[in-house]
């Protein structure tokens, strides 16, 4: 059989004898990238689409020191040689993120400072505890959508859409969530022929969103977002409008999607959980480890020449940041299975100035989601064979295609209701500690007893904090 001549793109070589990072020969990007590093080390030279040159940075320190290192290395598009060059041409299928916006992503100094202030304070007014609740109150009404039918698949019935209805409830716009938002959102960092369509649309929801929260303010993020002292543009209020909802979604529905699998198909993974020896919160630590939500981050640019990993990078050369090869490089990770319980130095949320800010949300709709979501379905299981599974690969991420399950049919349960987890009804039953009951019987008349206090209102002091108590747990 005749094999294709060097440069033919079924090698995934381009133009310089360069790998490329699309198309033939890049289907397993994570492969590409430990080809890379045998053969470069921490950064490698490679080809985005349409041939654009750019670096791809593998190692774990290096990643670090581009993206904390402000005064080497920038965030903002134009400084880039591809795009001063027109190498990159306005219709390159990443232009949504190579673009530069008037955002704190692409912004330094002061700006920056100003941008980035706007963002973290209005992140600052979100109510974590509340967020929590509706978190569980969604898992329970998707859940119900599906649970008496005794079997899911919790890629497009839950992780695609537990984290937009969140995020559309933060965002202040619950009315507009709906699939073309997921579907959109989901399209636009995959570098497709459709995603500067899906960008426009998006941007179209969140500039009416603007100006309806700019015209009359509710207690949302987007209105603490106008209203924050920066005193951001409509256009500047929009864009970070984007970015914290594409941003946090993809990352999001991603995570969920990949703790599920872990949890579906690594016994040793599941009796841990279980078994009480890992809680939620580490399974998504050891999850943002193994298989971070987005694999690249593109990207960042020199703003003088340096070297770095061996490199020597010229002014103006972009980088592409390499979260998923820097999560599994050897110098830091040596056996990459290995658990990293108590360990959060991963790449998942990048570093520096322009770390995740939104982080902790993602955390909490991975944690409550999944814990709630298990504890309705104890006994769910995969209803495949696990090398059945497949994901569709981009230059951002490995995202899941579907998850197929099967559990006993189960009943559809009241969204305001906190389902009581199996492991903490058996150890209330071990205890012998009867539960409370939801309605309190009023107390009968005592007698006076002139020889004792009257212990009837302390107890009725005591059942009315209670009530308030279990209010409170239910979320109502």
């Amino acid at each position: 059989m005749a094999t294709p001549p060097p440069g033919c793109p079924a090698h995934g070589i381009g133009p310089g004898g360069l790998r490329r990072l699309y198309g033939p020969g890049a289907e397993d990007l994570g492969a590409v990238y430990e080809e890379l590093r045998a053969e470069y080390g921490a950064v490698a030279p490679v080809l985005l689409h349409d041939d654009v040159p750019i670096w791809v940075v593998l190692g774990h320190a290096e990643n670090m020191h581009a993206v904390r290192t402000p005064s080497q290395f920038s965030r903002d598009t134009r400084l880039w040689n591809s795009m001063q060059d027109g190498t990159v041409k306005p219709d390159h299928p990443l232009m949504p993120h190579l673009a530069w916006q008037p955002i704190c992503c692409h912004a330094e100094g002061e700006e920056h400072l100003r941008l980035r202030g706007a963002v973290t304070g209005a992140m600052s007014t979100i109510d974590h505890r509340g967020i929590r609740r509706y978190i569980n109150r969604a898992t329970q009404d998707l859940v119900n959508q599906f649970c008496e039918e005794g079997q899911a698949d919790l890629v497009s019935q839950f992780a695609e859409r537990l984290p937009m209805i969140v995020l559309c409830e933060i965002l202040g716009m619950p009315d507009e969530y709906n699939d073309q938002l997921v579907q959109a959102a989901r399209d636009l960092p995959k570098g497709t022929e459709t995603a500067i369509a899906s960008n426009a649309y998006i941007m179209d929801v969140l500039m009416r969103l603007t100006a309806s929260r700019r015209a009359q303010p509710k207690d949302d993020f987007t209105s603490h977002l106008i209203n924050h002292p920066a005193r951001l543009t409509d256009d500047e209020v929009g864009q970070h409008l984007r970015v914290v909802l594409i941003i946090a979604y993809e990352t999001t529905a991603n995570l969920l999607a990949n703790v599920l699998r872990v949890v579906l198909t690594d016994p040793r993974f599941r009796a841990q959980l279980g078994g009480g020896q890992m809680t939620v919160p580490e399974a998504v630590e050891q999850s943002l480890w193994d298989e971070p939500p987005f694999s690249t981050l593109l990207g960042y640019f020199a703003k003088q020449e340096t070297e770095l990993g061996g490199q020597r990078i010229r002014k103006g050369d972009g980088l592409l940041v390499g979260l998923a090869p820097g999560n599994v490089d050897p110098r830091v990770r040596p056996d990459p299975k290995a658990h990293m319980q108590g360990n959060r130095s991963h790449l998942a949320f990048s570093g520096g100035p322009h770390e995740c800010p939104g982080q902790d949300i993602g955390r909490a709709i991975a944690e409550v989601g999944v814990d709630a979501l298990l504890t309705r379905l104890p006994d769910v299981e995969l209803a495949c064979e696990e090398h059945e599974l497949s994901w569709r690969a981009s230059i951002s991420n490995r995202h899941l295609v579907e998850l197929p399950v099967q559990f006993a049919p189960k009943h559809q349960q009241d969204v305001m209701a906190r389902p009581e987890h199996p492991l903490t009804a058996q150890r209330s039953k071990n205890r012998q500690f009867s539960p409370p009951p939801r309605q309190m019987a009023a107390p009968e008349p005592v007698a006076p007893q002139p020889a004792a206090p009257e212990p009837l209102p302390e107890a009725a002091r005591r059942r009315g904090v209670f009530r308030r108590l279990l209010r409170w747990w239910r979320g109502d």
